[in-house]
């Protein structure tokens, strides 16, 4: 079958395979810190110096990390689908954009952008960013704040997201635990709305996977490739 519209889900397990750590571990923590004190507006608000830290050294581990084969293949499915391909990830790197994919939504925005707090406007900032910092739009300084979605806040592009879910007859979610909403709830969402096919490529099986009529388990970086490759096949 060829299909028209696939959208794709991606979480921290397609990046873990290029040395990046994007979410928190089972102790809660991101890298000795608490959730609290940087993902949160309160930590934010709390210790604008820590928060700044802590992103700045991700925006810089961020500068040497590399797409992977799961990234590649779906740049190449993007490129090469006669169909709609687009891409949600809750990943806040740009290793898809490296990759060459170009429909993209970042829900969970993205690490190498920061927002003015005083006129709302988005900048590209792959330098290091601070309570000096000034906004290239107004001047204003401390007003800056990572470009992210943190807990509490309403994850970007929901329209978006809804209607290539909508429209859709091929889901794909790589990478993810299925305990992050909304993005847990796409699956349930899609068989809802539309009768298209639902896959789960990852590591291990999801909390949802009982959800998807097909589930492959292993690394990304092996499982993406092959079925990017089936499904170009398939639809020759």
């Amino acid at each position: 079958m060829a299909y028209q519209g696939i959208v794709i889900l991606t979480g921290a397990g397609i990046s873990a395979e290029s040395g990046l750590r994007t979410f928190r571990d089972n102790g809660g923590l991101w890298e000795d810190h608490s959730i609290e004190e940087v993902a949160t507006p309160q930590g934010f608000d709390a210790n604008p110096s820590l928060v700044h830290k802590f992103y700045n050294q991700r925006r810089a581990q961020l500068q040497h990390a590399l797409p992977n084969a799961a990234h590649n293949a779906l740049a190449r499915l993007e490129a090469e689908h006669q169909g709609d391909v687009t891409t949600i990830t809750q990943n806040v790197d740009n290793l898809h954009e490296q990759a060459g994919s170009k429909r993209i939504l970042h829900m969970h925005g993205e690490l190498q952008q920061v927002r003015c707090t005083f006129c709302d406007t988005t900048h590209t900032w792959t330098q290091d960013c601070d309570d000096t910092s000034l906004c290239p739009s107004c001047g204003a300084a401390s007003s800056l704040r990572p470009n992210i979605v943190w807990f509490g806040e309403m994850p970007f592009h929901l329209d978006q997201i809804d209607r290539a879910l909508a429209s859709c007859d091929l889901f794909i979610s790589i990478g993810t635990s299925g305990n992050v909403y909304p993005a847990a709830g796409f699956v349930s969402a899609v068989r809802r709305m539309n009768r298209a096919y639902t896959v789960e490529i990852n590591l291990e099986p999801s909390v949802g996977v009982s959800l998807f009529h097909e589930a492959r388990h292993g690394p990304a970086g092996t499982l993406v490739p092959e079925f990017v490759d089936a499904l170009l096949n398939k639809g020759d």
